[in-house]
């Protein structure tokens, strides 16, 4: 038998329901992220730099884009005879089959894969945050502490602790409570979703709770452990995390990396982030182009002017076109005069000539306020608007569109256009 240290258990299967149209066909850790990258990137890429060789990636919702992007993982050095990536889909066993129901379960659904390296310590990793973390050091406090769970915990504002699971620990960061969410949080270090198990300890939790519905590490594994006696610390990170579950905090940390000062700094040599890069010619930003302070990926060709905007690979930005503000992925091909304010473009999307993107007042959106606001327009991947179409804030577009599916050649703020067939 192999024997791993360490193994890292990557949660990538979310639909990420949030995002809205920008996952209607694509698992939330494989959309797009700061022009060239994919939100699963980074938890791989601080895996490798850690030293943790071994992943299992435990994927469910639309899972091409994201078997294709990590593929045998080349891009991370994972493409290991021992070990390396594997990508673990729920799959069919002789007694019964059934989905991932919760965190948990999916890692029990896995007992067998974990077994085969009998590891020490198994890392429990989230597919959708954005940060870089040396899992060494936490691996080294967990050791030093003689912790059977160790769980990274970050601080966060007294007023938003009730959204996070927090910890109460002693002064030595050993969890003596912890609270799921609650409505009058007693402390402020978060739980970021990022766990280490002792194996044995992980094992005997999992099969002991395995009957749970939608078995939870949060509401069911933890507490199971901190019941049983096992030692819980909290590890504190202090360095840039991000949840990009929603539109806006997607569409936040994408302008944060084009910062003058970035607080989270794609540039460092010592810690990389590795992707799946595509075959690419150079840019070409023609005579009469403007860009400052904008993120562009390789192979865009840019006839207009772009400001302060993550453009990804293979974009075209049309003569007399203006971006501002936006986010604009791979293959994207934007016509002649138009005008992008906070707009968040998906793949392959076509806009015609003199189309305008987020115009006009703020009018909450019609069908999904909690999803579409901050004042964002938001287009699905390969959707189609055709020339001389006007858009107002917080609206959304999916699928191919005709002028017919515009009134007055307009869609105004606040609404929602999503073509038979292309469902959110």
């Amino acid at each position: 038998m192999i024997k791993k240290e360490m193994i890292a258990m990557l949660l990538a299967g979310g639909q990420g329901s949030r995002l809205g149209v920008l996952t209607s066909k694509v698992a939330k850790p494989a959309v797009s992220f700061g022009g060239k990258y994919r939100i699963i990137d980074f938890p791989l890429s601080n895996c490798i730099n850690s030293g943790v060789d071994t992943v299992g990636v435990l994927t469910q919702y639309q899972p091409l884009r994201l078997n294709t992007h990590i593929g045998i993982g080349i891009p991370w050095d994972l493409d290991r005879n021992i070990g390396g990536v594997t990508v673990l889909p729920p799959y069919e066993k002789s007694s019964n089959s059934e989905w991932y129901t919760g965190t948990a379960n999916a890692i029990y659904q896995n007992l067998e894969y974990m077994e085969s390296f009998n590891p020490d310590y198994v890392l429990i990793l989230s597919g959708d945050h954005i940060y870089k973390m040396d899992y060494e050091v936490m691996l080294d406090f967990h050791k030093a502490n003689n912790a059977e769970v160790t769980i990274a915990v970050m601080p966060v504002p007294l007023e938003e602790a009730s959204r996070f699971g927090i910890m109460i620990t002693d002064e030595n960061r050993r969890i003596t409570e912890f609270e799921e969410k609650p409505e009058h949080p007693r402390s402020n270090l978060a739980s970021m979703g990022i766990y280490i198990f002792n194996w044995k300890t992980l094992r005997q939790a999992l099969i002991a709770m395995a009957e749970q519905p939608a078995l939870d590490f949060g509401k069911h594994v933890i507490p199971y452990c901190h019941e049983n006696g096992s030692p819980l610390y909290a590890y504190e990170f202090t360095g840039y995390w991000k949840d990009v579950g929603t539109l806006s905090s997607y569409w936040e940390a994408n302008m944060e990396l084009i910062d003058i000062v970035p607080e989270f700094n794609l540039y460092e040599e010592y810690w990389k982030i590795y992707t799946k890069s595509e075959i690419q010619p150079p840019q070409y930003l023609c005579q009469d182009s403007v860009i400052e302070r904008s993120i562009v990926g390789e192979g865009t060709d840019i006839y207009g002017e772009v400001y302060n905007s993550v453009i990804g690979c293979g974009v075209t930005i049309g003569k007399g076109t203006v971006v501002r503000d936006s986010i604009i992925m791979n293959h994207a091909r934007i016509g002649e005069g138009c005008e992008l304010n906070k707009a968040i473009v998906a793949e392959e999307v076509t806009l015609g000539n003199h189309v305008k993107l987020g115009v006009g007042e703020e009018v909450p959106n019609d069908t999904a306020p909690h999803i579409y606001n901050h004042g964002l327009v938001t287009i699905g991947e390969k959707s189609v608007i055709p020339d001389g179409i006007t858009v107002g804030k917080n609206s959304v577009i999916f699928g191919e569109t005709d002028a017919s599916d515009y009134v007055n050649s307009q869609l105004a703020g606040g609404k929602t256009l999503i073509k038979a067939g292309d469902q959110q």
